[in-house]
């Protein structure tokens, strides 16, 4: 299982993304998809990732 940087924080609780059920296990008990944490990552000056996030949110806005 790979996990995504973004979004895999030490938190309990979890949100489905296909169904937005809320969960405390690491998949969604109606969909059986893996859940992921509903808080965005903390602010890092030093954000390795802000430079693509920024590019995918720009070419997202053109769709």
């Amino acid at each position: 299982m790979v996990k995504d940087p973004l979004r895999d924080h030490s938190m309990k609780m979890k949100i489905c993304p296909r169904c937005k059920e809320y969960t405390l296990k690491d998949s969604c008990p109606l969909c059986n998809i893996l859940a992921v944490n509903p808080h965005p990552p903390k602010y890092s000056p030093e954000d390795r990732y802000g430079k693509y996030r920024r590019l995918m949110k720009k070419e997202s806005e053109f769709v």
